[in-house]
């Protein structure tokens, strides 16, 4: 089937089917034959070169996600990347060829905190009738040969940052969002960063070119703590051989960090943050937890700090992110560990669980 595109391109070709991952039922994961979505108003269709694979995945792939689609009709898969094939007739913000990454989430637009630039927090969540899309969760997303997107959603990669590079890029905007919230100038502070998973490593690199003054990384995997210093922390604390307090207290003159950031979803690291936060200082919480945590609000309070939260990659921070792996200052490659082929994902999924081989980012290719 041909798509009709812009007056200057000849209309592409499509197959009217692809291979994509569906999750027909908790841990059901098959890979099979799907049609290949067509574009309409504002939509994008691309071609996928690699998605990524994050904890948010193996809660989906358990069937512990909130408003996905129904098992049997849904791609997971919310940070890929790829090659733009077809458009809506209306979009001319990008052309066939363009090779591009993602914010997961497109907001509805209408809503108050949309027309605030909270669209991460869309008061129509889930809602596709009012025009909200989040890819891989409640929508199709990027375990497939191909993935439909808005085109507000989208950002152009320049031509000397790789596919493996782009990929890290939704993961980047994340702890750039969060920066964002918590006041975004960070110059001459120090950072605390507890999780060196791929959130809190790029969050690492954005930290230092942003001019943080010390980093301090705190981890539970050596492998990982020594890729955070090979991506610009100046410190590392493994935290089943030191106590994190304690050492961040002593390296900061015993007056904390002015930012502590928790990517790591441990029940124990929010009270921690507490700690080692100095008085009228931040705390920046994006990790996802297994369950309720206990932290000493009144400590909290006494000292003045302020508590940000943020949900994903917004504020336009992709953006952000791809203008800083433009110039060099961000890399996603080193992340990206393992490779396995579309229809080897559960494969990939079971990797990821059990950490064998100390995987940092898994990426899917289809």
């Amino acid at each position: 089937m041909a798509l009709t595109s812009p007056d200057n391109v000849l209309p592409v070709r499509l197959p009217d089917t692809m291979r994509a991952a569906v999750l027909c039922g908790p841990q059901d994961m098959r890979v099979m034959d799907q049609p290949v979505p067509r574009p309409g108003p504002g939509e994008v269709l691309v071609r996928v070169a690699m998605c990524g694979t994050c904890g948010t995945d193996l809660k989906i792939y358990d069937g512990h996600f909130p408003l996905t689609l129904p098992f049997g009709a849904f791609t997971p898969g919310h940070e890929w990347t790829g090659t733009v094939v077809a458009m809506g007739e209306d979009v001319d913000e990008v052309g066939l060829g363009d090779r591009v990454c993602i914010e997961a989430h497109h907001g509805c637009g209408r809503c108050n905190n949309c027309l605030v630039g909270k669209y991460t927090a869309c008061l129509n969540y889930g809602n596709p009738s009012k025009g909200h899309r989040a890819t891989g969760m409640t929508a199709n997303g990027g375990f497939a040969e191909y993935a439909l997107h808005h085109v507000s959603s989208l950002y152009r990669i320049p031509p000397q940052v790789s596919y493996q590079d782009a990929v890290l890029l939704t993961t980047a905007g994340t702890g750039l969002y969060g920066l964002d919230a918590a006041g975004g100038y960070i110059a001459g502070q120090d950072i605390a960063i507890f999780g060196p998973g791929p959130v809190g490593l790029m969050t690492v690199q954005a930290c230092k070119q942003l001019g943080a003054a010390k980093v301090i990384l705190v981890g539970t995997r050596a492998s990982r703590l020594e890729m955070g210093q090979r991506l610009g922390a100046d410190h590392l604390i493994h935290a089943r051989e030191q106590d994190p307090v304690a050492v961040i207290r002593e390296l900061t003159g015993g007056l904390g960090v002015d930012l502590a950031i928790e990517c790591s979803g441990a029940l124990e690291t929010p009270q921690q943050c507490a700690e080692v936060t100095k008085r009228g200082g931040k705390i920046l919480v994006v990790a996802f937890y297994p369950g309720p945590v206990t932290l000493d609000l009144s400590s909290v309070v006494r000292n003045d700090i302020t508590i940000y939260t943020t949900r994903g990659e917004g504020g336009n921070n992709v953006k952000r992110a791809v203008a800083l792996a433009a110039q060099g200052r961000l890399r996603g490659s080193e992340l990206v560990t393992h490779t396995f082929p579309l229809e080897e994902i559960t494969e990939a999924l079971r990797v990821m669980r059990e950490r064998i081989d100390d995987p940092i980012k898994i990426v899917i290719v289809p």
